[in-house]
């Protein structure tokens, strides 16, 4: 009996308690937690998306390379559309009768898919729009207006670097739930590669709304409210004054300018030309169509999208490796008669003293002495095979960062291409080709291919005599104490004591007397000792491009450059004189007046009807 009752009492026990939890629950859902009454309240509740400024980037100088400005779109709930005063509506955004009745059919026939959920309707509307919109909300049920942060660009740039902004399509918004439709996210660029930091985190305003739709308050004096977290602000490697004055450079030519610095792999610029005007970016969906069709292709970045032959700059690299592996010497002296000849074979060469020594050929740029360095290098006895030896050439080749991503901060980098024995092996059958066979190789031709980004990196190694760090776009993100930019230093397979002569090579190529071979004189800056290599690469389509690459000071160098000009001609004439006027501005913060003349006419080559035929 007495266990009856002890049961009892503990069942008894158990429903009071269960009755006090519940009792609890109830009295805290419904009098201290506001959160399901605000829920079961939509239909008097208004919830305002607020959207966060989007960080700004600065340039390494604290200089404002891409702000955000106020922009207002004109939002609609297709769930709360009732009659109104169309004829209204109309006059305020200057829309046609028949343009608003195609935009409100469209709506319709997606109002299932759109369900509860805001639309833009109108984007970027005037702010005297705006304004006369909120006068007259009452008469427009079921339209609202959202606020937005959009770019605007300070000091007009090329957009490639920066990037755009665009509304997220929904195969976006299917890999990444924590956007909505009507977001907007970074494309290409700074943007695109950093949006994780700039896009910030959106907040929401709740207001209480009569039956005509209008806002009457903030609910609960905005405590229910959620406050929109900016963006952060990110400093950025770039010089601001160089990249402008670079760009200028590159008016109507196409190709690529960047520049490094070599002590620390920060990008001082990154130019593509014909590029994106800023002047497309603040509303770039509008535009779109039309930078599509155009036939310079704005949208590709060329800096690190484009897979060039890197020409006779890639000598450099097929001397280097001949003194690592003991085939060349600086003495060894070979002669040039207007090319290299074997057989019936053929690799033409300018006119020039014959014959060179290594450093010579550097500064002439000899054809056929490089000829002979790579045989030498593919038919050296200490290997078991020309495959192996093929082989082992490209893995010196791919440390000097070819044929891989360097790693920039920045979408859509292309690692270029490198050949090896597998891919002769495929073209040619195994054993079945020799070192004639590649022959074109030695003067950066044929099955090679390098981005002007790779190119500059290439003059940053010959800076540093043998290493190079991780190129970078953005140096800090002052509000994100824990960022580091994702910089590595890497060594290549040549000892730097072989870099010495190279070097020489380089200096002797800008600056030897009249009447030395010597191919880049013009890039001579006055108290200035600048090391460059001039390119030209063969090019099937058309003129030959243009190529250079240098950096200065021959000691502690402070900047290395690389330049490549579609359809430029000999590298010599285009691409020299915008790298050593580059160079010449960052080094002294002006032009010599004994070069005025070159900096004139560089500004008035006209490259573009060369390209487009």
């Amino acid at each position: 009996m007495a266990n009856r009752e002890r049961q009892k009492t503990i069942i008894i026990a158990f429903i009071v308690l269960c009755m006090v939890i519940l009792a609890g629950r109830l009295v805290f859902v419904q009098l201290i937690n506001k959160e399901y009454k605000i829920t079961a309240s939509n239909n008097v509740l208004r919830y305002e998306i607020v959207y966060p400024a989007r960080g700004l980037i600065y340039d390494r100088n604290g200089n404002i390379l891409v702000e955000s400005q106020f922009a207002y779109d004109i939002m609609i709930t297709p769930r709360e559309l009732e009659p109104f005063d169309t004829t209204g509506f109309c006059s305020i955004f200057n829309l046609t009768r028949e343009r608003m009745d195609q935009m409100l059919s469209d709506i319709r026939g997606r109002r299932s898919a759109i369900g509860y959920q805001s639309v833009i309707f109108l984007r970027q509307v005037t702010k005297e729009q705006y304004t006369r919109f909120l006068e007259k909300s009452y008469k427009f049920p079921g339209f609202s207006v959202q606020t937005r942060s959009v770019r605007s660009y300070p000091s007009p740039i090329c957009g490639n670097l920066p990037g755009y902004i665009i509304e997220a399509d929904p195969s976006f918004l299917e890999k990444n739930p924590e956007y909505r439709a009507g977001d907007y996210i970074g494309r290409t660029g700074l943007e695109e590669y950093y949006e994780k930091w700039l896009r910030g985190e959106k907040g929401y305003s709740i207001y209480l709304r009569d039956v005509h739709n209008r806002i009457k308050s903030a609910y609960e004096d905005g405590a229910y409210d959620k406050t929109a977290v900016p963006g952060k602000n990110i400093i950025t490697t770039i010089d601001l004054a160089l990249q402008s004055f670079g760009e200028k450079l590159m008016k109507n030519k196409v190709g690529s300018v960047v520049a490094l610095d070599p002590a620390t792999g920060e990008v001082l610029t990154l130019i593509t030309s014909t590029g994106l005007s800023s002047q497309y970016l603040t509303n770039f969906g509008s535009y779109y169509p039309q930078l599509l069709a155009d036939p310079l292709k704005p949208l590709f970045n060329r800096a690190i999208m484009s897979s060039y032959p890197p020409g006779s700059v890639f000598k450099l690299v097929n001397g280097l490796i001949g003194l690592q592996e003991g085939v060349v010497k600086p003495e060894t002296r070979y002669s040039c008669s207007m090319g290299y000849h074997a057989g019936s074979l053929t690799v033409g060469c300018h006119s020039h003293p014959s014959p060179t020594n290594l450093l010579q050929s550097v500064m002439m740029s000899c054809n056929a002495y490089y000829c002979n360095v790579l045989r030498s290098i593919l038919d050296n006895p200490a290997y078991g095979s020309i495959a192996e030896a093929m082989d082992k050439w490209q893995a010196y080749v791919k440390s000097f960062g070819f044929g891989t991503r360097l790693g920039i901060d920045m979408p859509g980098e292309l690692a270029g291409s490198l050949p090896g024995s597998a891919l002769y092996d495929r073209i040619y059958g195994k054993n079945r080709w020799r070192s004639l066979t590649v022959i074109s190789l030695s003067i950066g031709q044929g099955e090679i291919g390098a981005t002007p980004l790779q190119l500059a990196n290439l003059a940053a190694i010959m800076a540093n005599r043998g290493h190079y760090y991780t190129p970078h776009l953005v140096r800090e993100i002052p509000e994100d104490p824990s960022f580091r930019p994702n910089v590595e230093r890497h060594q290549v397979m040549v000892d730097p004591e072989n870099f010495r002569i190279i070097v020489e090579g380089m200096y002797q190529a800008v600056n030897a007397p009249a009447g030395s071979g010597a191919t880049a004189r013009q890039a001579a800056i006055p108290g200035v000792e600048m090391c460059g290599k001039t390119g030209t690469a063969q090019n099937p389509h058309g003129e030959d491009h243009s190529v250079f690459i240098c950096f200065a000071p021959k000691d502690n160098p402070r900047i290395a450059v690389a330049v490549y000009i579609e359809k430029g001609g000999f590298g010599a004439s285009q691409a020299a004189p915008v790298a050593s006027l580059l160079v010449e501005k960052y080094l002294t913060g002006t032009i010599h007046p004994s070069r005025q003349w070159l900096y004139e006419r560089t500004l008035e080559q006209d490259l573009l009807t060369r390209h487009l035929q």
